[in-house]
């Protein structure tokens, strides 16, 4: 991997910090690495629907390309993804149905799939990242399904993909509360595959992905699609998750959640 490939840990700032307008997404070849890196570092890299349209022209275009054998999911600066915008007037629906194909078109590549994640994963960026079949995460990165918090539910499969990684009560518990989980903890629990400390993770990195594209890459899509086939549904989530959230997303708890976000203030729900 290059010095300018993401994987400088630091913490997390609030998303909406800035309104400069979602930048665009990054596709590249690095050797045996295909990169496809959310490029929008202002914004922790929240995306939007014409970002993961992005995402997903990337993988595909990486994953038919017979010179990658591996294809990262990375983030510039010092977030992953920290989801998806919000604005006064709630969040922006368009992202269920791309976020959606994003997971879809992940859990489908044939080429190992790595998700690097130095920084903040939250709300999108949680599935985003445990769609790929491998995810090293900083000891220090945060992991956060928030939902809740603005009086929604959590998408983009997290329900299925989330429960099948830590089980149906550490998955309610990280979706109820909005807990921040760690890297470190994230391992420990089964959420990731593995956690370094920051100063390790871009040597990591390098050795990981070296090691998965040196290997039988044939054999490892065969297995990731069957592991995968294993695990549980994840169309049915996608479809419940579409539903549900569309339902809350017209509720006054959401609006009233939204309004409390950007003003940095304790919500008031009443269950409209």
């Amino acid at each position: 991997m290059s010095e300018r490939t993401p994987g400088s840990p630091a913490e997390p700032t609030d998303p909406t910090e800035s309104t400069q307008p979602i930048a665009r997404v990054r596709v590249e070849v690095e050797g045996a690495a295909g990169l496809v890196v959310l490029d929008a570092p202002h914004r922790l890299n929240a995306v939007d629907p014409a970002m993961c349209a992005e995402i997903v022209a990337g993988v595909r275009r990486l994953d038919d390309d017979p010179a990658v054998r591996v294809i990262v999911v990375t983030g510039e600066g010092r977030g992953f993804c920290s989801g998806a915008p919000l604005s006064e007037t709630g969040a922006d629906m368009g992202v269920l149905d791309a976020g959606a194909e994003v997971v879809r078109t992940l859990l489908g590549a044939r080429t190992p799939t790595v998700a690097l994640v130095h920084g903040v994963a939250a709300g999108i960026g949680v599935p985003l990242a445990l769609a790929c079949d491998y995810v090293l995460a900083a000891d220090e990165a945060p992991f956060v399904l928030a939902f809740s918090r603005i009086g929604l539910m959590p998408d983009g499969g997290a329900t299925a993909l989330v429960t099948a990684s830590v089980g149906r009560a550490r998955a309610l518990r990280l979706a109820m509360t909005g807990e921040r989980l760690d890297g470190r903890t994230a391992a420990d629990w089964g959420l990731v595959a593995e956690s370094v400390p920051r100063e390790e993770f871009a040597a990591r990195a390098e050795a990981l992905l070296a090691e998965l594209a040196g290997g039988a890459t044939l054999a490892l899509a065969e297995t990731t699609a069957a592991v995968n086939a294993a695990c549980p549904d994840v169309e049915a989530a996608l479809a419940l998750e579409d539903a549900g959230q569309r339902r809350l997303a017209a509720t006054q708890d959401h609006l009233e959640g939204v309004a409390a976000f950007l003003a940095k203030r304790t919500p008031e729900f009443r269950a409209r």
